[in-house]
Formats: C-alpha cells, structure tokens, sequence
C-alpha cells in the first residue's frame, strides 16, 4: 500500500476516499465514482493507473454513444449470439485474441470495421463459416 502522499496545493496529508468525478464529452457528461487520494482541505486528488482506466472507460463509452457505436454490453451480446469466445471473435473479426476482453470491458474502442464485421455476422451468423475458410491456416478458429 502506498504511503499517504503530501497535497501538492496545500502540502496536507491526502486520504483515501471514493469521490464522484464527472467527465464531458462533446456535450456529453458521464459521472463515476473515482476512487483517490484527496486532500482534506482542497479536495485535490491523485489518482494511479489503475484507477485512472476508470475515468478512460466512461470515457470511452460517451465516444461510442456520440459515434453512434455498440455499447460494450451489445458488443459482447452479438459475439455470444455468435456462440464466440472473446478469443475467437478477436481472431475471425479483428484485433486479435484479447481485443474482445478489451471492447467488452471499455478499455478500447473497436474500429468501425470490426463493429461492422460483428452487426453483420450477428445478422446472418452462418456466413461465420465462410470467413472461417478465408482465413490463412495460422489464423483458423
């Protein structure tokens, strides 16, 4: 556990907290609850990696919604409409084995190709069998 950093504002010890954060996005807004180090008197926070992937993932998800993109939620409903591992969908879709992990989660946003890919299989899901064929032996699933 990390020791309790010093507030750069007010130079007061920072506390562990839960504080909501809200984000905008082409006139979009998204509020979470961002987990820190706050400082008492200012409110300053600091925030690691891992709690900062919470801010990139809403985000991510206000782009999707402005785009007019799948949610993460509809992305993993196609692919196991599709009766996909997250592997497999990334293998015969695109961005390779942990690319669905990723676009299920909201860490990334997948290319508008790889979102046109999913709707169509999704609508026809016997054509899954022919991109199977097409693909080069070392990428067969």
């Amino acid at each position: 556990m990390m020791d309790k950093p010093i507030c750069p504002e007010t130079g007061d010890m920072m506390e562990r907290d839960v504080r909501p954060m809200t984000i905008e996005y082409h006139g979009m807004k998204a509020t979470f609850d961002m987990p820190g180090w706050y400082c008492p008197t200012c409110g300053e926070g600091l925030h690691d990696g891992k709690e900062m992937k919470l801010a990139d993932r809403a985000l991510n998800l206000l782009k999707a919604k402005e785009k007019g993109y799948l949610t993460p939620e509809k992305i993993k409903k196609l692919r196991r409409k599709l009766k996909l591992s997250q592997v497999d969908a990334g293998e015969l879709i695109g961005g390779g084995p942990r690319a669905f992990q990723k676009y299920e989660s909201g860490e990334i946003l997948p290319s508008r190709g790889v979102l046109s890919a999913l709707v169509l299989l999704a609508n026809d899901p016997s054509r899954l069998q022919e991109l199977r064929e097409a693909l080069p032996e070392d990428v067969k699933v």
